[in-house]
């Protein structure tokens, strides 16, 4: 791996961070800016170092780091809401692969997005599901969550992923000319 790539794995841990502390807070799943952080590190890092940075993101939190929404520790994969966290790093795999795979024009960058907010959601809904009915016993039912942890933030989302398409199209360049000139 390149000092480069040493150093953008980590920083994209610490705006994921950064991002899971800056939300909305709305019943069942808060809104936060993790998914912009986690798409654009797909985006800009590509599949498999996008993904990296997320898992590490991951490790430091079921280390015990605070660096969840809500906190940390082995025990947070019993929390409703990690499915969305094991989305953010399968989420950045995709968007890496599909930014990646051809020239990045704004379409193929807001569709790797998108894509990559549909395998977060995805697995985010069945997750938050399967825990809330066999792990908490509770009869949450399916239009409570699809409510509160798609239509609610869904729109928002599809906003930031707009948002890093726009980002990724300016700072692609900046990284390939970084990528160009280094050691």
């Amino acid at each position: 791996m390149k000092i480069k790539d040493i150093t953008m794995i980590p920083l994209f841990t610490a705006l994921i961070i950064a991002g899971a502390y800056i939300k909305i807070p709305v019943p069942v799943c808060p809104i936060t800016l993790q998914v912009m952080f986690t798409t654009l590190a797909g985006v800009l890092l590509g599949g498999k170092k996008g993904a990296a940075a997320v898992g590490l993101y991951i490790v430091l939190g079921l280390i015990g780091l605070p660096v969840f929404t809500g906190g940390g520790g082995i025990w947070y994969v019993m929390q409703p809401t990690f499915g969305y966290i094991i989305g953010f790093m399968l989420g950045a795999y995709l968007t890496g692969v599909i930014s990646h795979g051809g020239q990045p024009t704004m379409k193929r960058l807001v569709t790797a997005c998108l894509a990559g907010l549909l395998v977060v959601y995805v697995l985010g809904i069945v997750y938050y599901w399967m825990i809330s009915r066999f792990w908490l016993g509770s009869s949450i039912g399916i239009w409570t969550i699809l409510t509160y942890c798609f239509l609610i933030p869904v729109p928002g989302d599809i906003c930031l992923c707009v948002l890093t398409a726009v980002l990724g199209k300016r700072l692609l360049p900046v990284i390939k000319h970084m990528n160009a000139h280094s050691v």
